[in-house]
């Protein structure tokens, strides 16, 4: 982006299904505490939801082959968050970072107005439906 370009945000739903009330959190829980043994021995299958920014991310690093395919990025990627997670000091300093990053950014600031604006627009337009990647043999 130039420096004269808005620089917001894209904001989606971490994922379709989030927001649903106590119920369905309760009946995720339950479902994790169900699965918990098989997934012990036979491992986990699921399905995930990217929001847009992310799925580019992530096909880009299978374009340029750095992963075979999302499930290989998947088990790569929690691998390393689950090695990263006793480091709060890590995670702390990286925070830092993120933030000194957007205080030092040399675009311009953007107005509450224009924050809103955007947002509504978002509000506004229908989400497109997902890609699907299917696994090839």
């Amino acid at each position: 982006m130039s420096n004269g370009e808005n620089r917001l945000p894209t904001v989606t739903k971490a994922s379709p299904d989030a927001g649903d009330g106590p119920e369905a959190k309760a009946a995720r829980i339950a479902q994790a505490r169900a699965l918990k043994e098989q997934a012990g021995k036979g491992g986990l299958r699921f399905e995930a939801y990217l929001a847009p920014g992310l799925a580019e991310w992530l096909l880009d690093l299978i374009e340029r082959g750095v992963f075979a395919d999302p499930s290989e990025a998947v088990f790569v990627i929690f691998g390393e968050h689950r090695d990263l997670e006793p480091h709060a000091d890590l995670r702390r300093e990286l925070l830092s970072r993120l933030c000194q990053a957007a205080i030092d950014d040399p675009r311009p600031s953007l107005s509450g107005e224009d924050v809103q604006r955007h947002l509504q627009e978002l509000l506004d337009t229908p989400m497109s439906e997902p890609a699907l990647w299917r696994k090839t043999t």
